[in-house]
């Protein structure tokens, strides 16, 4: 089969661009694959981080990706439309995570039509940051696509409010493998400093407020003096916030704030150093985070929002917290390490690696785009 994808690819860094590097590696081992991406994705001005691209510490599996669009130029729309239809996909897969692409993705859907089946993979349809536009939006991009692929069920449920005939099918996110080995916990707790006696929580990805790291900073403040916090990512909100409940926290000397974007290099020893994965999520659809501590089999502490609670399998692979709220969540940390066999959820993780692999994830994916017509409207 002749596939054609879109998203973030190499030379862009981040989860969306991860995640597509291991669905174009999985799937061009039985398929003839094509991967396209942005020319410039956002205005350096507009962008909350340091950089949008790979660094050269950063080990990223170099896709070759077409740079075909810029999100903030139309006139490049058409010409990367006609790009996508020059390739004469099978099937053509664009990933949606962001209202602001929708105008540009639903064109190439519209361009293709006839030509190729189109199957959108939605990360998150309605953002966690909501505008005014970002629902009409979000239905403009539904009708132009023949099929829908989803990482939640809260996802799902928001697709078939705006688009109800939707063919859609709902996978669970596979679980990243790409960040090498987990290595000893002593010395993953030398190489970053920490004190190997103590609890490690770790709080690890970009640093949004629906995030909730101040609900744990908070939480942290009343935990005792035998646990550890771990923070790592680059903040892309207010960091006065976050270093000023630091400073003022009681257990301030046992925070470690590693605010910076984590290269995939660095990975492996953050979560070979946690004892538990902390989620304190606002509001959640799926997240790569989930995916990745499960892989090194580090067991998950997270809200009740959004698919949270569906990526530890109802509580099997974790501990689920009812609601974001400090007072909450401290009593869900002490409870995890206090009352519960922490064996049981390593083991249900082990048994789960297999049904959460890329091979699996890729295989349902052809089959789901072998099974659904092509957009005739």
């Amino acid at each position: 089969m002749k596939i054609s994808i879109f998203s973030a690819f190499f030379p862009f860094r981040g989860g969306i661009a991860q995640f597509n590097a291991r669905l174009y590696r999985e799937l061009e081992k039985n398929h003839q694959v094509q991967a396209y991406t942005f020319k410039k994705q956002y205005p350096d001005l507009l962008f909350p981080g340091k950089t949008q691209y790979v660094t050269a510490d950063d080990q990223a599996d170099p896709i070759p990706a077409t740079r075909i669009v810029s999100t903030f130029q139309p006139f490049s729309y058409f010409s990367a439309a006609k790009k996508i239809r020059a390739s004469k996909p099978d099937v053509f897969i664009a990933n949606y995570w962001i209202s602001i692409f929708a105008v540009f993705l639903a064109l190439f859907a519209f361009v293709i039509r006839r030509k190729a089946k189109s199957i959108a993979l939605i990360h998150n349809l309605i953002p966690h940051e909501k505008r005014f536009f970002d629902t009409w939006m979000a239905r403009l991009f539904c009708k132009q696509y023949d099929g829908f692929i989803v990482l939640s069920d809260e996802v799902k449920n928001q697709l078939l409010a705006l688009h109800p005939t939707a063919k859609v099918l709902k996978l669970d996110h596979p679980w990243y493998d790409h960040f090498g080995p987990k290595i000893p916990r002593v010395d993953a707790h030398n190489r970053l400093g920490l004190d190997p006696s103590k609890k490690t929580l770790l709080f690890f990805g970009l640093i949004r407020h629906y995030k909730g790291l101040d609900i744990l900073l908070d939480a942290f403040h009343l935990l005792g003096a035998d646990y550890q916090l771990v923070i790592a990512g680059e903040v892309y909100a207010d960091e006065e916030l976050y270093t000023d409940l630091i400073a003022q926290s009681s257990g301030k000397d046992s925070i470690h704030f590693f605010n910076q974007y984590i290269p995939d290099t660095a990975v492996s020893d953050y979560f070979s150093a946690a004892d538990v994965c902390v989620l304190p999520y606002r509001s959640a659809t799926q997240s790569g985070i989930t995916a990745t501590a499960l892989h090194f089999e580090v067991p998950l502490i997270v809200t009740n929002v959004g698919g949270l609670s569906e990526a530890v399998k109802g509580g099997e692979l974790g501990y689920v917290v009812n609601e974001p709220d400090p007072i909450q969540l401290k009593v869900g940390i002490e409870t995890y390490f206090e009352n519960t066999n922490q064996n049981q959820y390593i083991d249900a993780i082990q048994r789960e690696k297999k049904q959460n692999s890329w091979s699996n994830f890729a295989a349902q994916l052809i089959v789901f785009a072998q099974n659904i017509g092509a957009n005739t409207h």
